[in-house]
C-alpha cells in the first residue's frame, strides 16, 4: 500500500524505466494510520537504510517517525513518497530477528505494525522528534544572525525549538530550509530519548597529583582539611582507573571538600553513563538447587540430552517438558542454559511471574557467572531502557522475564525456555494481543533455537500438539525429592446435609487442628475463583445449568434475570427449581479469600494467618512481604487464590486445602475445566516437598467430575483425552484457530445491532470464499457493560479464520487472535 502523495515540489522525478528501492514502513501514528505498513521509496542519498532503521517520512500533511520492516518490489504505475531522512540514533532500533518477529506478530495477530514496534522498544523512545540545525564547515556569514548563531553553537547542532524566532516559527523554518538548500547548514531530525534516556552521573577520580598527595598523607594533616584527606584516602583504595560517584562522597564528606580538591587539581570530576540494573544490590546467592555438573536423576539426564541435541542441531521443534511438581525442571533448565552459553549463544527464559524467576536468576549468576538481564512490567522506564540497550548491544548472556521479554532485541538465541507454559499470564490483553508462549515457538523457528515448554500441567494445546507429532514429548514423571501427597476429596453436599454452612469442611478443620505448628509445619488454603459472576448450581444434587445446544455452563445475567450461553448466544429464563431434582436450593457460587481468612482466624486463634490475592498484589511490595513471611515461618497458614498455588517451594508445607474447587470449573468457557485441573494439580504439588508427608484436601460439590478425579488420582490421560475430543468437536486449538471479535458502544441496542450486522457479513464472506470457518454468535460479553460501553462478542472458529477479516477490523470493533477466554 502506498502513502498519500507528497507535494509536487518534494517528490523525486522517477521515470518509468528508473529502478528504485522500496521499503515498507510502520509509521508511528495515532489512530487508523498505524494499522498497516506504508510503502516509501528510498532516495539515492539514503541507500544505507536497512530494515530496523528509524526513518522520517511524510504522513499526510505532517512528518512522522517510522521503522522500516522490510523491502518489496517497486509497484508499477504507483507514485510513492520518498523517505525524507534517516533518523539519527546509535544504529538500527530493531535487529534483524526482531524485524522478522514484528512482521510475524502483525500478520498473525492482526495487530497494527506500529503498535508492535512500539511494544518492542523502551517506553518513551519514539515519543518525540527533534529538528536540529547543524553547522557546516564553511558556514558562518557574519551578516546573518541566524547562520552565525548556528555556526557558533555546538558541532552536534542546536535544536530548532531553542533558536530565536521573533518573526514567527513559520518564517524561521522557511529561512532554515533556504540555508539548508544552499549548503550553509544542515537540518536533521533526531529521536528524543524521552523518559528512556540514559542516566548520566558525575564521577570522581584521583589525578596524578592527588595520588601523590594521598600517598603522603600523615596524621595530623596540615595542608589538607580532615574531610579532604578522608576523600583522598577513600579514592586511593579504589582499583586503578576506577571512579566514585560524587553524590556518595558528598553525602559523607560534603560538597565543599570536593570542590576544594577539584580546584587544587587533586581530583578530576567527569560525566559517565550509569546503567540502571534491576538486580543491583541483589546478592547472587545459591538457590539450593543442584549445581551444574552434579548428578541428575535418569529422567532429568534424558531430558537434558534431548535439549542439548536440539541446541546442537539448531532444531526448533518444541520440546514439551512434562514434569511433575517438584520433578527438578529448574535443574534441567540451568544445565541446558550452560550448554547454550558454552556454544556461543544466548538464552531466553520466560516466566509467568517475576518472583518465581528470582531463584533461577540467582543460580545462573552464581553457578554460571552469567550476565542476566531482567525484563518485566514492574521495572521503571529507565531500568527497562537500560536493560534493552544492554541486550541489543550483545552484552547479556541470558534474558529472564515475563511475557514482554519475548520482544527483547536478541541477537542469536540458541535456547528459549517457557516455564509453566500453561499459565494464562502469557497472553497479552492489550495491543498487540500476542501469546508469548506461541511467539516463543515462532521465535525458535526464526532464530534456529531450541524451544522448551515446561509444565507439570501442560496446556491442552501443547499436549495435543505433542500427540499430533508437532512437539516432542519429554516426560519427568517423578519428584526429585519427597513423595506425592495423599489426596482426599470432600463432598460439600454431605457437609450441607450435616448442617455445616461454613467454608471449611469437618475434614479440613480436623487437618488444621492437627497441624504441627510447633514442628514448623505450615498450610496453604486455595480458592478456585476466576472472575466475579456466579454459576447456577443446585446445592442438593450438584446440577449445573448448561446449554442444551453445546453443553457449556450458562451464566446468570441479573439485568435480564435470565441464563445465557456465551458460546452460542441461546438464552433461557432463570430457574426457581433444579431441573434435575426439583430442589429449590439453587446457589450462586461465590465467596472470597477475605471470608476464608476471617473464618480461619476466628476458629483457630492460635494460627498466624496471611492472605495473598489480587488486592494484596495491588499494593507495592505487599505480596513479596507476605510470601517472605510464610517462607521464613512467621505465618502458619497462607490463604489465597491461584497465586499461592504456583512457584512456592516450601518444604515445611504439609497441608493444602482447596476450599472451593467448583467456581472456575463451571465458568462458561471452554478452558474452564483445563484451568481448574491445572490449579488443583499445582496446588496439590505444594504439599509434601520435604521430608514430612503431605496431605491435600479438595472440597467440591462435584466429587465425580472428571477434573476432580484426574487431579485427585494423578492420572491425567483420561482428562486430556476428553478435553481434546471437545476441542476437536468445536475446531478449537490444537485442531483449529480461534478469533474473538468485540464491539463496544455506549448504546446497548446499537451494540447488539452492530454485532448482528457484522456477524451476518462475516457469514456471507465465509460462504462466498468457501473458507472452513464457523461464525459463532453474536453473544453479550461475560462482563456485558464496561467503562460505559455495552460489549458483544463474535467468535470465528476453524482453519485460518483471520483471513476472513481481510487484514484487520475497523472501530468500533477490536480483534483478539488466539484469545485466552471466550467470555
Amino acid at each position: 500500500m502506498s502513502a498519500a502523495q507528497p507535494p509536487a515540489a518534494e517528490r523525486e522525478s522517477i521515470g518509468p524505466a528508473t529502478r528504485r528501492r522500496v521499503v515498507q514502513v510502520a509509521v508511528d501514528a495515532v489512530g487508523p494510520g498505524g494499522n498497516r505498513l506504508y510503502t516509501y521509496h528510498v532516495p539515492q542519498r539514503l541507500t544505507v537504510i536497512q530494515p530496523g532503521e528509524a526513518v522520517l517520512v511524510e504522513f499526510g500533511r505532517r512528518q512522522a517517525v517510522g521503522v522500516v520492516l522490510g523491502e518489496e518490489s517497486a509497484p508499477e504505475g504507483v507514485e510513492t513518497k520518498p523517505v525524507l531522512d534517516l533518523v539519527r540514533s546509535d544504529g538500527p532500533l530493531l535487529p534483524p530477528l526482531q524485524v522478522a518477529l514484528a512482521r510475524a506478530i502483525a500478520e498473525h495477530y492482526l495487530a497494527p505494525p506500529a503498535a508492535v514496534v512500539r511494544a518492542m522498544l523502551p517506553p518513551g523512545l519514539l515519543e518525540r522528534l527533534e529538528l536540529v540545525a547543524v553547522p557546516m564547515t564553511d558556514a558562518g556569514d557574519p551578516h546573518d544572525a541566524l547562520e552565525r548563531t548556528v555556526a557558533e553553537g555546538p558541532a552536534t547542532g542546536i535544536p530548532v525549538a531553542e533558536l530565536p524566532h521573533d518573526e514567527g516559527r513559520t518564517a524561521l523554518l522557511r529561512r532554515l530550509r533556504t540555508l539548508h538548500a544552499k549548503g550553509r547548514l544542515r537540518l536533521e531530525w533526531r529521536i528524543l530519548a524521552g523518559e528512556a534516556r540514559a542516566r548520566v552521573e558525575r564521577r570522581v577520580s584521583l589525578t596524578a597529583a592527588g595520588r601523590d598527595a594521598a600517598a603522603g598523607i600523615e596524621a595530623p594533616v596540615r595542608r589538607l582539611g580532615e574531610r579532604q584527606a578522608a576523600i583522598l584516602r577513600e579514592l586511593a583504595t579504589l582499583p586503578e582507573g576506577a571512579t566514585a560517584a560524587t553524590a556518595g562522597l558528598a553525602a559523607r564528606h560534603g560538597y565543599g571538600a570536593l570542590g576544594s580538591l577539584a580546584r587544587r587539581g587533586l581530583i578530576a570530576i567527569s560525566l559517565a553513563m550509569v546503567e540502571r540494573r534491576p538486580l543491583a544490590g541483589r546478592s547472587p546467592g545459591r538457590s539450593g538447587a543442584r549445581p551444574p555438573g552434579a548428578s541428575l536423576l535418569p529422567e532429568q539426564e534424558t531430558a537434558l540430552r534431548a535439549i542439548e541435541d536440539a541446541i546442537g542441531r539448531r532444531d526448533a521443534t518444541p520440546l514439551l517438558l512434562d514434569g511433575a511438581t517438584g520433578a527438578g525442571k529448574t535443574a534441567v533448565y540451568a544445565m541446558a542454559i550452560a550448554t547454550s552459553l558454552a556454544r556461543g549463544g544466548t538464552a531466553l527464559v520466560l516466566v509467568p511471574e517475576i518472583p518465581q524467576a528470582l531463584p533461577l536468576v540467582d543460580r545462573l549468576r552464581h553457578d554460571l557467572g552469567a550476565d542476566v538481564a531482567l525484563l518485566h512490567s514492574g521495572l521503571s522506564e529507565g531500568e527497562r531502557a537500560d536493560e534493552w540497550r544492554r541486550i541489543r548491544a550483545g552484552r547479556v548472556d541470558v534474558v529472564v522475564g515475563t511475557r514482554i521479554a519475548i520482544l527483547a532485541p536478541l541477537g542469536d538465541p540458541r535456547l528459549i525456555i517457557v516455564d509453566e507454559e500453561h499459565e494464562s499470564t502469557y497472553k497479552q490483553e492489550r495491543l498487540p494481543r500476542y501469546q508469548a508462549r506461541d511467539l516463543a515457538v515462532r521465535l525458535g523457528v526464526l532464530a534456529g533455537a531450541a524451544v522448551v515448554l515446561g509444565s507439570a500441567t501442560p496446556s491442552v494445546e501443547s499436549y495435543g500438539n505433542a500427540l499430533l507429532g508437532r512437539y516432542r514429548h519429554v516426560p519427568l514423571p517423578d519428584r526429585a525429592r519427597g513423595d506425592r501427597p495423599r489426596v482426599e476429596v470432600v463432598d460439600l453436599r454431605a457437609e450441607l446435609a450435616a448442617g455445616n454452612r461454613g467454608l471449611l469442611s469437618a475434614r479440613l478443620t480436623q487437618a488444621l487442628t492437627a497441624l504441627d505448628i510447633g514442628g514448623g509445619a505450615r498450610a496453604i488454603l486455595v480458592l478456585n475463583r476466576r472472575g466475579s459472576a456466579s454459576v447456577v448450581l443446585c446445592r442438593d444434587c450438584g446440577h449445573v445449568e448448561a446449554c442444551a445446544e453445546c453443553g457449556r455452563p450458562l451464566v446468570f445475567h441479573a439485568a435480564a434475570m435470565a441464563l445465557r450461553c456465551h458460546h452460542c448466544g441461546s438464552a433461557w429464563p432463570a430457574p426457581s427449581r433444579c431441573p434435575a431434582c426439583r430442589s429449590p436450593r439453587i446457589r450462586y457460587l461465590g465467596g472470597g479469600t477475605e471470608r476464608v481468612e476471617r473464618e480461619v482466624r476466628i476458629r483457630f486463634p492460635g494460627l498466624r494467618v496471611g492472605r495473598l490475592d489480587r488486592d494484596v498484589v495491588a499494593r507495592r511490595g505487599a505480596a513479596q512481604r507476605v510470601v517472605d513471611e510464610f517462607i521464613e515461618g512467621r505465618l502458619d497458614v497462607l490463604v489465597g487464590t491461584s497465586l499461592v498455588a504456583k512457584g512456592l517451594d516450601v518444604p515445611e508445607v504439609t497441608l493444602v486445602g482447596v476450599v472451593s474447587a467448583d467456581v472456575a470449573l463451571n465458568l462458561p468457557d471452554e478452558r474452564a475445566a483445563e484451568r481448574t485441573y491445572q490449579l488443583l494439580v499445582q496446588a496439590i504439588g505444594r504439599a509434601g516437598r520435604g521430608e514430612r508427608p503431605g496431605l491435600a484436601i479438595i472440597q467440591t460439590y462435584l466429587p465425580d467430575h472428571p477434573v476432580i478425579v484426574a487431579a485427585a488420582t494423578g492420572v491425567s490421560s483420561a482428562f486430556y483425552d476428553a478435553e481434546l475430543e471437545s476441542r476437536r468437536r468445536f475446531s478449537s486449538p490444537p485442531y483449529g484457530e480461534l478469533v474473538k471479535l468485540i464491539v463496544a458502544l455506549p448504546d446497548a441496542r446499537a451494540a447488539e445491532a452492530e454485532a448482528r450486522r457484522y456477524a451476518g457479513e462475516l457469514r456471507e464472506r465465509a460462504a462466498h470464499s468457501g473458507a472452513s470457518v464457523e461464525v459463532v454468535g453474536p453473544a453479550p460479553a461475560y462482563v456485558a457493560r464496561r467503562a460505559g460501553r455495552w460489549r458483544w462478542n463474535v467468535i470465528l472458529r476453524g482453519a485460518r479464520p483471520g483471513e476472513l477479516l481481510e487484514g484487520g477490523v475497523s472501530p468500533p470493533w477490536s480483534v483478539d487472535v488466539d484469545p485466552e477466554s471466550l467470555l
